[in-house]
């Protein structure tokens, strides 16, 4: 399990790819698709400010007025279309790019296949 910390100094402890190993791939991608679900806003169906700010419990953060900096900088590291807020996709992306492991376990697939 590898570590990483982020530009904003929270790190982040690389679970997934002992969830790929266990879950399958199907099976990751639903997990996170269900953690997608739990910090977006119902009604935009994004993961806003408000709404991550809403369950930043979930992401074992404690967060107070003064975090506002973070959050932003949360959305920011992950927001490919600008518009500061993250769809599926913008989530999903950022789930892979935060986990070195996972990246370079799927090369290591990827190149085998093509050998």
């Amino acid at each position: 399990m590898g570590k990483r910390e982020s530009n904003n100094g929270v790190v982040f402890e690389d679970h997934f790819p002992g969830m790929v190993e266990k879950l399958g791939a199907e099976g990751f991608m639903k997990e996170l698709f269900k953690g997608f679900e739990l910090l977006m806003d119902p009604q935009k169906q994004l993961i806003t400010f408000h709404s991550l700010k809403k369950n930043a419990m979930v992401l074992g953060l404690k967060v107070d007025d003064d975090d506002d900096e973070l959050i932003h900088s949360m959305l920011k590291e992950g927001d490919l279309d600008g518009d500061g807020c993250l769809d599926h996709m913008e989530f999903c992306v950022l789930m892979f790019r935060l986990s070195p492991n996972l990246m370079k376990q799927a090369t290591n697939i990827l190149f085998h296949d093509f050998q």
